[in-house]
């Protein structure tokens, strides 16, 4: 089959749909993945075709508006508000891309940032779809919207605030996309959207692990949790002599890095966690790359990084301090070792929740609340607490197990194999 796979956003948000892609690509399909021409160097090894698309997502970060976004911390509607004025001046560039890169497809998988459209817009182009997205968006009362605060625990019907939370999150990207995606629609000659954001009766797949979201009964069938979608490093890949050298040097290091959270004050967040690693007499590795830490002036025991395949690394450190963006969230649950997680906004506060709950990590820090004296504990807690250790190795073991791209791809094509067959 020829597929054609829309993602968007940060690295975090489009690494796992290039492994997809690869999976795909093994299984012996042609595969156009339309995204931002800076993840070229990514897709080239694996055979994937790239459609590059509209924007450049770490100048959009680094953004007044995209800085007002991170500000928001877990209020979903200052984050839509935000994140809908960061994406209107790309919309009708993002549309008109996507319906281009659908040219020539059998079929069409979609990212989480397509769900408000992904659907209607593969119908307009007369091709079979299907959703796959890294967090849970479709209705449930088992927990409540990963853009939503969670309900305390006295609080009763817990549950139909889950529910309702989920559906007002919908309801919330109606208000702040719809004005916007529908000019742009009818600027193209495209229909209106769906009154409703629905999966209907099609796919959606969720990249996540069973074992750290287990499947709540009551959604429906067409809804299916595959596993992570891995994207590991190039088999030439080779880290530095220095840093092989530093990690040789002394017991397993901490690693603390924000992703593409840009931060306005490097220095001092830099000077933090500096401070947090020196007073828990834990050395470190720190990832300066999107996230904008600082790595001048750095004491010998930190090791500064770019960037490095989580892959590799993770797995060599006594723990992992991070944002708590979905990818980085999977890569260091699957390394098996304790994940300290400082949300930022958006879905951030979920996965942290979720790893405390799993009790593979301490309580999270919201980047808000951070201080050293915070940080130094977690830290200390995290690289000493055996039962945490444990936990967070058994649930490493469990999630290396699952091949979350090879169920994708199963499904993927039971699905198209049916509308193919029929044209």
């Amino acid at each position: 089959m020829r597929i054609t796979i829309l993602a968007a956003g940060s690295r975090g948000d489009v690494q796992p749909y290039i492994a997809l892609s690869a999976g795909l690509v093994a299984a012996g399909h042609q595969v156009r993945l339309a995204t931002h021409a800076i993840f070229a160097p990514l897709i080239e090894p694996y055979g994937v075709e790239l459609f590059p698309s509209s924007g450049n997502p770490r100048e959009m970060l680094e953004s007044e508006t995209a800085q007002a976004m991170l500000a928001t911390g877990g209020n979903p509607l200052g984050f839509l508000r935000n994140f809908a004025r960061l994406l209107e001046p790309h919309f009708r560039q993002l549309i008109d891309d996507s319906l281009r890169a659908c040219q020539g497809a059998d079929a069409v998988i979609f990212s989480g940032v397509g769900l408000f459209s992904g659907y209607d817009l593969a119908e307009h182009a007369g091709l079979p779809a299907c959703a796959a997205m890294l967090q849970p968006a479709v209705p449930t009362r088992a927990f409540a919207s990963p853009f939503f605060p969670e309900a305390p625990g006295w609080l009763p019907g817990r549950g139909l605030y889950n529910l309702l939370s989920h559906r007002a999150f919908l309801k919330l990207l109606q208000v702040c996309f719809g004005p916007v995606l529908r000019k742009v629609r009818r600027e193209m000659g495209l229909p209106p959207p769906p009154a409703k954001t629905t999966v209907g009766t099609h796919p959606l797949l969720y990249g996540f692990s069973p074992a750290v979201i287990a499947p709540p009964p009551d959604w429906p069938s067409n809804v299916q949790v595959t596993g992570y979608w891995f994207l590991d490093r190039p088999a030439d890949w080779q880290p530095s002599e220095a840093l092989l050298r530093f990690l040789a040097a002394g017991p397993p290091p901490v690693y603390i890095g924000f992703g593409s959270m840009r931060n306005r004050r490097p220095e001092e967040t830099t000077a933090l966690a500096v401070a947090a690693l020196t007073r828990a007499g834990r050395r470190g590795v720190l990832l300066t790359g999107w996230g904008g830490l600082d790595s001048a002036q750095l004491p010998d025991t930190i090791f500064p990084i770019e960037s490095i395949p989580h892959d590799w690394l993770f797995p060599r450190m006594a723990a992992v301090v991070h944002h708590g963006g979905a990818g980085t969230t999977a890569a260091g649950l699957r390394a098996g070792v304790p994940s300290i997680l400082v949300p930022f906004f958006a879905d951030q506060p979920f996965w942290a929740r979720r790893v405390y709950q799993l009790g593979v990590g301490p309580r999270p820090l919201p980047r808000a609340q951070l201080t050293v004296e915070r940080l130094t504990a977690a830290i200390t807690t995290a690289v000493t607490d055996p039962i945490l250790r444990d936990r967070a190795a058994a649930l490493g073991a469990r999630i290396r197990a699952e091949d979350g791209i090879g169920n994708a791809v199963t499904i993927i094509e039971r699905y198209f194999a049916q509308f193919i067959s029929m044209l």
